[in-house]
Parts: C-alpha cells; sequence; structure tokens
C-alpha cells in the first residue's frame, strides 16, 4: 500500500486516516489514489468511520456500495466488527484496483458483500454467483486466534479473507471467458469434481502428505476451487509486501530501485522472488518481538508456477485483455 501525500500541508497520510496531524477532515478519493480535503464523504463515515469519497452529498463510497446487507447492529459488536470489516474491504479493492479491478474502466460485474454478524452459530463464509459472504466476527483476536488454532492456518486475518473470498469472485469472472477455463485446468486440475465431497474428505482425512510440494497452504489441496483462491490471495500478500516495503522507503539490495512499482512489473518470477526475500527479512525483525512471522509459508517450485498463472490473469483479466 502507498503512503500518500497530505493535501492541505506538510507530512503523510496512511491509508485509513480520516484527518490530517492538524485535525483537517480528509477522504481517499480512489480513483485519483489520493486523498482531499473536501466532501462529499461516504454515508458510512460517521457510523463506521468509512474514509472514502461519494459521488454525491448523503450517497455511499464505491467500497460500502457494493455491501448489500449489513450485519445486524442488536448483535453485540457487531458495528466496531463491522467498521473493521469494512476497512479491509476497502484495502484490498484498491490493492486489486491497481490492476483496474472494480474500477470504472472495468466492464465486468462487481462483487456483492454480504457482511453478517454471528449470533448463536458461526456464518459460512464464500462466495456464490458474484455474492461474497463474509463473518464480521472475524476480525475479534479471540474468535480468530481460536479459529486459526482449530484449523491449524499460520495465518488467518481478515485482510487474508478478502483476498481469498474476492479471489473466488474473480474466478467466477474469468470462467465466462473462452481462454481461461482450459488454461486453469492444465494448471490447476478439473474444478468440476464434487466441491462438497472434496472439502468434507479434506477436513476429515486432512491433506496428503506431500502437499508442501505443490500447494501454498493445505486448505488449497482440498479442490482446485481452493487452491486457485488460496494461490490469489497469496499473490496479493506478497505484492502488497512489497509495494508497502518501496512506498514506506526502506531499501534493500532485492528491490531494483525506488521507483519500482511490483504493480506493473510483468515478470511474476521476479515479483515473487523479490517479495519473497522481503518476507524472510522482515519474518526475521518480528522474531526480534518475539511476534509471529509476518509471512510464515515456503514457496514451492510448483506454487511459483501457479502465482505466475494468477499474476497473468490478474494484470490483464480486469480490462479483457
Amino acid at each position: 500500500m502507498r503512503v500518500f501525500s497530505n493535501p492541505v500541508g506538510a507530512g503523510s497520510l496512511w491509508f485509513d486516516n480520516l484527518a490530517t496531524a492538524d485535525g483537517t477532515p480528509v477522504a481517499y478519493d480512489p480513483q485519483a489514489r489520493a486523498f482531499v480535503p473536501m466532501p462529499p464523504f461516504c454515508a458510512n463515515r460517521e457510523r463506521i468511520g468509512c474514509n472514502w469519497i461519494a459521488p454525491e452529498q448523503g450517497a455511499f463510497c464505491r467500497s460500502c456500495a457494493m455491501t448489500a446487507l449489513a450485519p445486524d447492529p442488536s448483535i453485540p459488536n457487531a458495528i466496531p466488527n463491522w467498521a473493521q470489516t469494512e476497512a479491509a474491504k476497502r484495502w484490498v479493492l484498491d490493492n486489486l484496483g491497481r490492476w483496474h479491478w472494480f474500477r470504472p474502466e472495468d466492464p465486468g460485474t462487481r462483487p456483492v458483500f454480504h457482511l453478517l454478524a454471528e449470533g448463536p452459530t458461526p456464518v459460512p463464509m464464500g462466495h456464490a454467483q458474484g455474492v461474497v459472504t463474509i463473518s464480521v466476527a472475524e476480525v475479534d483476536p479471540i474468535l480468530l486466534t481460536t479459529r486459526r488454532e482449530a484449523l491449524q492456518e499460520p495465518y488467518r486475518t481478515m485482510i487474508g479473507h478478502m483476498r481469498h473470498e474476492i479471489a473466488h469472485m474473480i474466478w467466477w469472472r474469468l470462467s465466462l471467458r473462452d481462454d481461461f477455463l482450459d488454461a486453469f485446468r492444465a494448471m490447476f486440475g478439473d474444478e468440476r469434481i464434487d466441491y462438497p465431497a472434496a472439502l468434507q474428505y479434506h477436513y476429515e482425512n486432512g491433506p496428503p502428505g506431500e502437499w508442501r510440494q505443490y500447494y501454498l497452504t493445505s486448505y488449497a489441496s482440498a479442490h482446485p476451487h481452493e487452491d486457485w483462491a488460496e494461490t490469489a490471495a497469496h499473490l496479493l500478500h506478497l505484492t502488497d509486501i512489497a509495494d508497502s516495503f518501496v512506498a514506506t522507503g526502506l531499501s534493500s539490495r532485492q528491490i531494483p530501485g525506488p521507483e519500482w512499482n511490483p504493480y506493473t512489473e510483468p515478470d511474476a518470477r521476479r515479483l515473487v522472488d523479490i517479495a519473497a526475500a522481503l518476507t524472510v527479512s522482515v519474518n526475521h525483525i518480528n522474531r526480534s518481538m518475539g511476534l509471529s512471522d509476518l509471512y510464515p509459508f515456503v514457496l514451492s517450485e510448483h506454487a511459483r508456477n501457479k502465482l505466475a498463472f494468477v499474476h497473468n490473469w490478474l494484470r490483464r483479466g480486469a480490462l479483457g485483455l
């Protein structure tokens, strides 16, 4: 993620800022990719802290307008959890917008979000026909840690959920193209195999013993759909890590130069190699504070091939190139 210029004075702004250091209200314009100091602001600004601009006074911003179902406010912590969930959604949508996904120049369908609070039973998260369903309770740190441990996942965050489920939606869009499915099946396998049965088998028996040679995560081994979504999410993780590293002014011998832009890098192998090298360094820094690794994954040759495949389609797919 970029670091942004202050439109009314000195200093920088971060992606989630609502005001400058001196208190001047600002909002993010996702089309210009810059902060502006004037309304119209999103109608959700006061309720959940949305910091994007709206097309007109009283309207929702581009991101909030994609939310068709908001959580039941009578459920405890639903509104603060929703606020954090929408913040993660804005982050991921802006990442994807760097490759033109879901911006005005994108002629395709936008995702529709159902962001639901959890009552007595968990909310099943997923994607179906363009609708992305997310449990806002997943921002709760205790719940998140409990489920991470129960599912033996080394990484689980709301940004990760958004990247994974939106990746399913992007697959659905790409599958409507004549030139995508055959290439996808050659790389990931035939997605027409029984999905519920495959997931049931995975949860009952676990991943194959050699899964690390072929997949980024154990869950990716459950079905080609999940392999795609996990791989696409990881491509976004790695690209954003590299972009954020450059944006903050840090230097490393792995970075080609101060003007290098990971989102315009055409060579997927080069991008992944650079990002992976950066994660090793940042993992080491995290360990100095007793924290978990930022990116606790190992990239096999098969995984790198899949990342390159996804990179190709995400870079050109939104505009139908």
